[in-house]
């Protein structure tokens, strides 16, 4: 039996549900955004539905279909050509278009489609904004998505700072993922090339003039204060922290913000009473994402971040409430998560062993299982 049961590129219509005996059923709708909370000691799981999200998606299908009031000029060119199946080798997941159709309805659609929505803040003074994609669904193109959409609007409506720039300041998880990113870099042969991301050979010259700075997170820790030194210089400012972190990036002002791998970067409550080893004990490193928020809260006492773009599969934070408790970001605007992608067949399927009839090796008598990944 076959799990995929959705084609990438379309909205999601079915999802597989749990019959009885566990038996899995087709159930004929897109499944809600929700998650699952496995509670290992007592082996029982609850569903968590992120209501948020489900009213979100709703508001963004009637905009999409009403031909997305309220955008500018340059965004509805973008998007046209984004859905424009021709354009391109390969078409857009539905998840990616989702994703960049869900932040430009919050920064640009019509007011009368966000009535009675509020996304909560992570308690700090910029805005953050996360899309919740599962791994392989796509991430980094979204992230040169959101880029292009920034910087070009930017440049042909200069007066609007409080929504776009041409700033763009991407922090990483490690220097891998870096590594990885560069392809977001505005030069020949980028992502926006390779994905035909421009609508026109004047935009993409255009977008040479993006300001796109990719840095790992360790360049956001303070400096080590020199003990003996002849010269005793204090400890660093926050204007000359700014100035060393952003570099050519610290000429501008109304900065963004794209965090990958977000689920790195979270502010610590007050009330959160969470050892180093219960969040060790959980995958999440305290003193990373402490100083990831402290080092984005500089930057933005100085030159202001305008908004941050949180892309994570796993976009949760420690509670404080049990050792084992996390929650995801309240933040979160779009979800396709990791079953999503699955029965859209955008990740491999998973598969269990549950029993091994195969004749082990002669000499080691070990199964063929064993070392399977191995086995040439």
């Amino acid at each position: 039996m076959s799990l995929i049961i959705n084609r990438p590129w379309e909205r999601p219509e079915q999802h597989w549900v749990e019959g009885k005996g566990g038996k899995l059923e087709i159930e004929p709708e897109r499944r809600p955004a929700s998650y699952e909370v496995f509670d290992a000691r007592n082996n029982t799981k609850r569903t968590e539905v992120l209501a948020m999200v489900n009213t979100i998606r709703d508001r963004v299908d009637q905009w999409r279909e009403d031909g997305y009031p309220g955008v500018t000029i340059v965004t509805r060119k973008l998007l046209e050509h984004w859905h424009d199946e021709t354009a391109r080798q390969h078409p857009f997941y539905f998840c990616q278009l989702e994703a960049i159709e869900t932040l430009i309805w919050w920064v640009e659609g019509a007011e009368a489609y966000k009535q009675g929505i509020h996304v909560p803040g992570d308690g700090g003074a910029w805005e953050r904004l996360c899309n919740k994609m599962a791994t392989g669904a796509g991430k980094t193109t979204v992230m040169a998505m959101i880029i292009t959409w920034q910087v070009l609007v930017a440049l042909t409506y200069p007066k609007r700072n409080k929504d776009f720039s041409r700033a763009v300041f991407i922090v990483a998880p490690g220097l891998t993922v870096k590594g990885r990113l560069q392809v977001l870099m505005p030069s020949e042969g980028s992502y926006y090339d390779e994905f035909n991301l421009c609508p026109s050979e004047s935009m993409r010259q255009k977008l040479k003039q993006a300001e796109v700075l990719i840095e790992n997170w360790h360049t956001l820790m303070p400096l080590k204060e020199v003990q003996r030194s002849v010269v005793q210089k204090g400890k660093e400012s926050d204007e000359a922290f700014t100035r060393r972190v952003l570099g050519k990036l610290a000429a501008h002002k109304d900065i963004i913000v794209i965090n990958d791998e977000a689920h790195h970067a979270y502010r610590k409550p007050p009330e959160l009473k969470i050892s180093k080893k219960q969040a060790a004990d959980q995958g999440i490193d305290l003193d990373e994402a402490t100083r990831w928020i402290e080092g984005l809260d500089r930057i933005h006492k100085t030159r202001r971040i305008q908004r941050c773009f949180d892309l994570s599969a796993t976009p949760f934070a420690p509670t404080g409430k049990k050792s084992t408790d996390t929650a995801l970001f309240d933040w979160i605007i779009s979800d396709f998560g990791l079953n999503d992608a699955i029965e859209a067949g955008l990740v491999k399927t998973p598969r269990v062993v549950v029993r091994d009839d195969a004749l082990p090796d002669a000499k080691t008598l070990q199964s063929k299982l064993y070392h399977i990944y191995r086995d040439k």
